[in-house]
C-alpha cells in the first residue's frame, strides 16, 4: 500500500561519494530486452514503492507503486507512467500474475524485466523506496502543496492512523478541503488513498501529483539545499545507479520538468482470474503502441512479436479484447 516514490534521489547524491557509498545497491544483471527494442535519446528508470513495514527493500515484498520515469536526455523533460499494480501480465517466466507480484518473487531485477518484456522497454536501472523515504523527503522540503476534496480529507485522516502505527510517527489531522501544505506523514497517507471515486486509478494519480510537487520543491532548494536530506534517506532507498550516474543526474536538476503523467493501461477492463481481481489491458498490444507514442513520440509503433504473443494470450484467457 505504499505511496509516492522519490524520483530525484539522484539530486541528493551530490552530497558526495562517501555518503553515496552507504546506499543499498543491487546491480541488475541478465536484463531482458525484447528483440529490436531501443529508446535512443531517453533514459528510462523504474521506480518502485514497496509494501514494506520492516524496511525490506529486496524481494519478498510487493511493489504497490510502479512508475516508469522516461527522461529526455536533451531537453530534461520527464514523462511519468504508473503501471496499475493489478495489471494482468507475464511475470517474465510464463506465469501470468498481477504486475505487483514480480517484485515479490524476484526483486527489482524481475520487476524491471517484467516491464521490459510486457511493454517493449529497455530499462536498466531502478530506485526503490519505502514509507519512511517519502515522509523524510517531504518533511525536509517543508511539505508539499496539494488540493484536497472532502472525500480525500476523510480518507487521508483514516490512513494517518495506520501510517502512524507503522512508522511510529505522530500526526495532525487535516481539518478542511482545498489547497493544503501536507507534512510528510500526511502526504504518505494521501498517496495511499484508494477508496474514493476512481479507486486505484486515482491513487496512482495522487502519487504522481506528490512526486511532481517533490521535484518542484527540490528545484527551489537547489543542489546545496539538498545536502542535509541525504543522510536521513540512505536507509530507506535501494538503487542500481552508480555514483557517477547519480552525480550526473544531480547536476541537471534545474532543467528537469515533468511534462506528462498518466496511468497504464490506458484502455482496460477488469476480470476475476486465477490471479485474483485484475486489470486487463484492451489489448496489451494496442496499449503498448500508445505507450511508445506517449513516451518517445513514435507514431504507429508496432509491438514486438513477444508483446503480441503475450497480448494474444491475455485475450484468449480473459475473452477481453
Amino acid at each position: 500500500m505504499l505511496g509516492i516514490l522519490v524520483l530525484l534521489i539522484a539530486a541528493i547524491g551530490i552530497a558526495g561519494f562517501g555518503v553515496l557509498g552507504q546506499l543499498d545497491r543491487e546491480k541488475l544483471t541478465d536484463i531482458l530486452v525484447n528483440s529490436g527494442v531501443t529508446s535512443s535519446g531517453y533514459r528510462n528508470i523504474a521506480i518502485f514503492g514497496v509494501d514494506s513495514r520492516e524496511g525490506e527493500l529486496e524481494s519478498g515484498t510487493r511493489s504497490d507503486t510502479i512508475i516508469i520515469a522516461s527522461i529526455n536526455k536533451k531537453s530534461g523533460d520527464i514523462k511519468l507512467v504508473s503501471i496499475y499494480r493489478d495489471t494482468y501480465l507475464d511475470n517474465t517466466d510464463g506465469s501470468y500474475r498481477k504486475a505487483t507480484e514480480a517484485y515479490a518473487y524476484g526483486g527489482a531485477s524481475q520487476a524491471v524485466n517484467m516491464l521490459n518484456k510486457n511493454l517493449d522497454l529497455d530499462i536498466e536501472d531502478y530506485v526503490t523506496v519505502d514509507f519512511e523515504a517519502v515522509i523524510e523527503v517531504v518533511d525536509e522540503l517543508g511539505g508539499v502543496e496539494v488540493t484536497l476534496d472532502d472525500e480525500e480529507v476523510y480518507w487521508l485522516n483514516a490512513y494517518l492512523v495506520e501510517t502512524s502505527e507503522v512508522t511510529g510517527r505522530s500526526y495532525t489531522e487535516v481539518t478542511s478541503s482545498g489547497t493544503q501544505t501536507l507534512t510528510g506523514i500526511q502526504a504518505m497517507a494521501y498517496c495511499r488513498i484508494r477508496y474514493t471515486t476512481g479507486w486505484d486509478y486515482k491513487r496512482t494519480e495522487r502519487q504522481r501529483t506528490v512526486l511532481t510537487q517533490i521535484l518542484k520543491k527540490a528545484q527551489e532548494q537547489g543542489v546545496t539545499g539538498l545536502l542535509a536530506i541525504v543522510n536521513n534517506l540512505i536507509p530507506y532507498i535501494s538503487t542500481s545507479l552508480e555514483n557517477t550516474e547519480l552525480l550526473s543526474l544531480a547536476t541537471g536538476i534545474a532543467k528537469y520538468e515533468i511534462v506528462d503523467s498518466q496511468g497504464f493501461p490506458f484502455t482496460s477492463s477488469t476480470a476475476n482470474l486465477s490471479a485474483g481481481d485484475c486489470v486487463v489491458p484492451q489489448t496489451l498490444a494496442s496499449n503498448v503502441t500508445e505507450l511508445h507514442e506517449l513516451l518517445f513520440g513514435t507514431s504507429d509503433y508496432t509491438p514486438s512479436s513477444t508483446v503480441q504473443e503475450i497480448s494474444d494470450y491475455i485475450v484468449s484467457v480473459t475473452g477481453i479484447s
